[in-house]
């Protein structure tokens, strides 16, 4: 039996090309889309944006000062729940606006922060921040948690900061989204 080369590679070309077209539409139509319409009608979020990579879904947010970071995050997973699946979800959020101060105060208590998250102490985080907001007049933070996240709020006037720290981060390195 002959093989003729032509139709066989025309119809592995058309195969993979359905195979992979069709994942590529579930993904944006199924998930990054549904997703990206229920974070921007959340309470604060300005600008969403969802990326999907294996095991997990990224939503990019951006938010107005006054938002609660842990209700955006609770939201997009409770509402999202249908498209998210059993993916993990990571929140990345960054502020409309933020302020030089803002960047310096975080990085003054990122040292306390690393060494309350690394040996699991998280009033310890609660604790910087308090400390924080003591030293740069002005600034004013907000800590909260569940059982996924850390989720911390800088704020100066019209200009904030936000920062969700992984409760089961990795072994060594910066938090990406600091």
């Amino acid at each position: 039996m002959k093989l003729r080369v032509w139709p066989l590679t025309v119809t592995a070309a058309l195969s993979a090309a359905l195979l992979f077209g069709g994942w590529f539409a579930y993904r944006h139509y199924g998930v990054e889309q549904p997703l990206d319409r229920i974070a921007a009608a959340v309470p604060g979020v300005q600008a969403a944006t969802t990326e999907m990579r294996t095991g997990e879904v990224v939503v990019n947010v951006e938010l107005a000062p006054d938002a609660n970071l842990s209700d955006v995050y609770n939201r997009i997973k409770n509402d999202g729940q249908s498209a998210i699946g059993s993916k993990k979800v990571e929140l990345k959020a960054t502020a409309h606006k933020s302020s030089e101060l803002l960047d310096k105060a975080w990085s003054h208590a990122l040292f306390d922060v690393a060494e309350a998250m690394e040996n699991h102490r998280y009033s310890g985080v609660r604790d910087a921040m308090d400390k924080l907001s003591q030293q740069f007049g002005g600034v004013t933070a907000t800590t909260s948690m569940d059982e996924d996240n850390v989720y911390i709020s800088l704020r100066d006037g019209t200009a904030a900061k936000f920062v969700v720290l992984p409760r089961e981060g990795a072994a060594m390195g910066v938090w990406p989204n600091a």
